[in-house]
């Protein structure tokens, strides 16, 4: 199993909302995904509590059968949606993918 991390630092403000907005839809949006794409086997979102400046601001935490199911994840259609989104409003990112 490949557990899929992502972690993002978002802009104070952009497309017509707060960093507090756009997390909140970002996280409802990858939180959706599993019943969207049926070989996600574990996605959730947790949003720091730790106003320390250089935190991210959110984390992804999923998993997937493999690496190749990871790559799927990357290009498929609804993915590509939120992803699209995400990059206009955050100004950071980082990920890793591990073996468990």
């Amino acid at each position: 199993m490949i557990k899929h991390i992502v972690m993002w630092k978002f802009k104070d403000f952009a497309e017509g909302a707060t960093r507090q907005e756009n997390l909140m839809k970002v996280k409802a949006m990858l939180e959706a995904l599993p019943e969207k794409i049926d070989f996600i086997r574990e996605m959730k979102v947790e949003l720091n509590v730790n106003p320390k400046e250089g935190m991210y601001d959110a984390a992804l935490i999923s998993a997937f059968d493999s690496l190749e199911d990871v790559n799927r994840y990357r290009v498929h259609p609804e993915h590509k949606k939120i992803s699209s989104f995400v990059a206009l409003v955050r100004e950071g990112r980082a990920s890793v993918d591990y073996e468990i």
